[in-house]
């Protein structure tokens, strides 16, 4: 399979930010939007799918959190996980998540946990048996991409966020 050829002038959401010295950061920072975009439908259409149509992409992305290793997670937990610092949003969401009796609280010590529900496994099942019909299968299908090229790219992606939380950081100091 031949590569893909890379066009003159770089593909960005924000012409005004390509540098001089890495207009490849900004061809990232773009294919990051898109791709983060089509994500977060992907996984409110496929819980939709699943049976739980009332449910944000963070929701969802919750709720496998939650459900990940069948372990009790504190608000702290989750959020360091998933990389969120607004721990309010994260609480209002569980909040609703447990409301919809997706998962159920716990205590350890005096910190509240949470857990999957029955409710909550048997969606995060039929989640991921259409995830493996419609996603899995048609990648497998297309050939365009294997495993390992999905690996490396997940490798650079966790990398690459360490990178904009250090500039964060740096630029909250200014």
């Amino acid at each position: 399979m031949n590569a893909p050829t890379t066009p003159s002038q770089p593909i960005v959401s924000s012409a005004h930010l390509v540098s001089e010295s890495s207009a490849e950061t900004s061809e990232f920072e773009y294919g990051l939007i898109v791709a983060g975009n089509a994500f977060n439908r992907w996984v409110v259409r496929c819980m939709a799918a699943a049976g739980i149509a009332e449910l944000s992409a963070l929701e969802v992305l919750l709720l496998h959190s939650v459900n990940h290793r069948a372990r009790d997670k504190s608000l702290a937990d989750i959020c360091f996980v998933l990389n969120i610092e607004d721990t309010h949003v994260v609480n209002y969401a569980l909040k609703k998540l447990h409301r919809l009796g997706l998962v159920e609280r716990g205590k350890r010590g005096k910190e509240v946990t949470y857990r999957t529900s029955e409710k909550g496994k048997e969606a995060v099942a039929r989640y991921r048996q259409i995830r493996e019909d419609c996603l899995i299968a048609t990648l497998q299908a297309l050939g365009t991409l294997d495993n390992r090229q999905i690996g490396e790219a997940a490798g650079i992606l966790r990398a690459l966020s360490g990178l904009y939380d250090q500039a964060a950081r740096a630029a909250t100091s200014l």
